[in-house]
């Protein structure tokens, strides 16, 4: 990492900041070492962050994370007081060291003193603010009100107000309303070469995303990771009341999806699967639902491949025509935990590119490998399904129109698709899932499908075991995921999460109220179950799958299990019926 690259010393004079370089001397630092401790000897230096993370820590509680590329020891410098929180190394980490008076020759630059006194003010925070709650409403974090600034503004106007008011974003007023936001900046005005005189209406984002100030803050961070944004405008109605940025969430969250998707793009791959389940653990245990983490986990798989997809054109050059990359199975529908299978194809414009994309599938594939997200065993993968749009269409039509019964039930994930990268709008594909969703053939078919896997209820209502053990995807979740697509199809809905294809399957009236609810249930807590019985694997240092022991369940946990397998075992009868199959 080049610290000339790193505001605010990027904004120095050349000359001083060379001055500064030289007087800074490199440390390294094994885990554990305390480089500043809370209520000690005031701070003597200005520390660069190169390379690890440290630990800020509040007496016994961590209470943040720094990593590459961040300051520390500031605060003590500015105050002349005892660091108020110990600084701790989590990894091993090499910093660069800047005596005091080099730190009080900086603090003359205007920008420079505005950086570390923002910096001050958020590690205050870190001691006076409690830690918000995931389930707590994400209004609760706005700190001022919104900041509006018109379209015919221009974009040195709109940096200056920024500045002057220590914010990084501004709205953009009309209808509907945008977002300029510091990175708009960076990216849409100085790395495009354009004037100051620029209006803001030229490079604003709009439409404007935006959730309600209740919603959790669990549901905020997921949208946020999604999209990758750091900015999320919150409503009150139809008015703006605020705007929360990544940092806000940060605060306090130690172990944050946002700090992952931070890191994404400079983290070793082979750290990749350890931070993701470290992340599950955190979410877990502070209460997050199975379902949820799984959304939260499959955005950040998203994030990863966009990075190598940005790797892989970096070294083939611009794409020689557009394409989508797509996920399918449980990351196409957002339900990953720990990490599964890849499932993943591509989508091309035209064809007559073969060499270009078989490179940029085999990096994107060898990457997620790499990432600890392993083949796929049926190989449905980018490295071998890779067609163009139309070819698509007619192998789904093929599908739907005359489908084979084994080649639907091993193909049918390919209907959970999603693009995770790339330009091509897949808009006509699925316009053909929605047109051959309307045929009785395929809709059989499928139907069929979703008997395969039935719930381990024996004689009398019991529980069958395999060894004492019950397999929860095999028996559980994917007859759930089944039938939850084939009547989300039939209510002519797109949607491809199972919850969401639930809800639609009741709003179509394709499912009534009550077995969509009672399905719903059933998933959600198949799916903890599963990730509870698997993050305790991890911790013994165990193989993870999808079995559970049926005699270590708790009471509660059986009675719950048995009315889940009862509610798939109705909905697969009276769908046998409905289809007259047996």
């Amino acid at each position: 990492m080049d610290p000339r690259t790193l505001p605010p010393l990027n904004a120095l004079p050349e000359a001083e900041r060379e001055a500064l370089l030289k007087e800074a001397r490199a440390e390294e630092h094994p885990p554990g070492t305390f480089l500043l401790d809370q209520g000690g000897e005031p701070a003597q230096a200005l520390y660069l962050l190169l390379e690890g993370s440290v630990a800020l820590v509040d007496g016994e509680e961590e209470v943040g994370t720094l990593e590459a590329g961040e300051f520390f020891g500031f605060p003590s410098l500015l105050s002349g007081e005892p660091p108020s929180l110990s600084v701790v190394a989590k990894t091993p980490v090499k910093v660069l060291a800047f005596p005091k008076e080099a730190f009080q020759r900086l603090l003359a630059y205007p920008d420079v003193a505005r950086f570390f006194g923002q910096g001050l003010v958020e590690r205050v925070r870190l001691r006076l603010a409690p830690a918000p709650s995931l389930f707590s409403p994400v209004g609760q974090l706005v700190r001022r009100p919104p900041a509006f600034i018109p379209p015919s503004a221009t974009v040195e106007e709109a940096a200056r107000r920024m500045r002057q008011e220590g914010i990084s974003s501004l709205l953009v007023e009309g209808e509907p309303p945008g977002i300029l936001t510091d990175r708009d900046l960076r990216n849409r005005v100085l790395a495009e070469g354009r004037p100051p005189s620029t209006p803001v209406g030229e490079v604003m984002t709009s439409p404007l995303f935006s959730l309600p100030a209740e919603t959790p803050v669990y549901e905020a961070l997921a949208a946020m990771v999604e999209r990758g944004i750091h900015h999320l405008p919150l409503t009150e109605g139809e008015r703006v009341v605020g705007v929360v940025t990544h940092t806000d969430l940060l605060l306090n969250q130690a172990q944050s999806p946002l700090l992952l998707l931070r890191r994404i793009e400079r983290l070793e791959l082979e750290r990749y699967s350890l931070e993701v389940a470290s992340l599950v653990e955190g979410l877990f245990q502070r209460g997050l639902g199975g379902v949820e983490i799984g959304r939260v986990v499959a955005s950040l798989n998203d994030a990863l491949i966009r990075r190598l997809v940005r790797e892989a054109e970096a070294a083939l050059g611009p794409p020689p025509v557009a394409y989508a990359f797509l996920v399918f199975g449980s990351e196409g529908r957002r339900e990953q935990a720990l990490l599964t299978d890849q499932d993943n194809a591509l989508v091309l414009e035209s064809d007559g590119h073969e060499a270009y994309f078989q490179a940029l599938a085999e990096h994107v594939v060898g990457g997620l490998i790499r990432a600890g997200i392993p083949e796929c065993k049926g190989g449905y993968m980018a490295t071998r399904w890779r067609k163009t749009l139309p070819e698509w269409q007619e192998t789904f039509r093929r599908w739907m129109e005359a489908p084979e019964p084994q080649a639907l039930l091993e193909t049918q994930i390919f209907f959970d698709l999603r693009k995770a990268a790339g330009s091509l709008s897949l808009k006509p594909l699925e316009e053909t899932i929605l047109e051959g969703s309307r045929k009785g053939v395929f809709l059989y078919h499928l139907a069929q499908a979703s008997l395969e896997f039935r719930p381990p209820l024996g004689l009398f209502g019991r529980v069958r075991t395999e060894e004492g053990f019950v397999d929860l995807k095999r028996h559980a979740l994917a007859p759930i995921v089944a039938l939850a697509r084939l009547y989300a199809l039939m209510a002519g809905s797109l949607a491809k999460g199972t919850v969401e294809r639930l809800k639609a399957a009741a709003e179509g009236g394709t499912l009534s109220q009550e077995g969509a609810e009672r399905l719903e249930e059933a998933f959600r807590f198949f799916f903890a179950l599963r990730l509870k019985h698997q993050l305790a694997a991890l911790r013994q240092g165990k193989g993870v799958d999808n079995r559970v022991l049926w005699s270590a369940l708790g009471t509660t946990e059986k009675r719950r299990a048995l009315e889940g397998f009862r509610a798939i075992a109705e909905l697969q009868e009276s769908t046998a019926r409905s289809f007259q199959l047996r």
